[in-house]
């Protein structure tokens, strides 16, 4: 069983583009730092991630290996890019790798494993009860 990456309320448009709220989809919680690779594609069009939310900061993917915050499992990680997208249903497929620093991985440094997540979601769906919040 995987944990799930993205639920039904994901999706939620800006004004000047759009955030994808990610679940951490491992056993237990991991620093910020440990999210790499991040592909995105939005009705099979790929997208740049601009920017990740940490707390009301606004950090480019480049610099999260700079970053010492924690993604505890209960939170979601925001994602945001800076394409409008059109009200209704999208074709998302999102990919990326998590380092898991505890587990070694031969000499070459610590596990690396890659996740892929892929669903339809619609843009602004009404949040469903939950107790995440978004990683602070």
């Amino acid at each position: 069983m995987s944990l799930p990456i993205l639920r039904e309320d994901a999706l939620s448009s800006l004004g000047d583009g759009f955030s994808l709220r990610i679940c951490l989809p491992w056993i237990r919680s991991l620093p910020v730092w440990s999210l790499t690779a991040i592909e995105l594609h939005i009705d099979d069009e790929p997208v740049d991630v601009t920017a990740v939310m940490i707390g009301d900061r606004r950090v480019a993917p480049s610099v999260l290996a700079f970053e010492r915050g924690w993604w505890f499992l209960q939170d979601r990680l925001r994602l945001e890019g800076r394409r409008v997208l059109a009200p209704g249903g999208h074709e998302v497929d999102l990919a990326f790798g998590l380092y898991v620093p505890y587990l070694e991985a031969g000499g070459d440094g610590p596990l690396s494993l890659p996740f892929r997540a892929h669903r339809t979601l619609t843009l602004d769906a009404p949040v469903t009860r939950t107790v995440a919040r978004d990683v602070a």
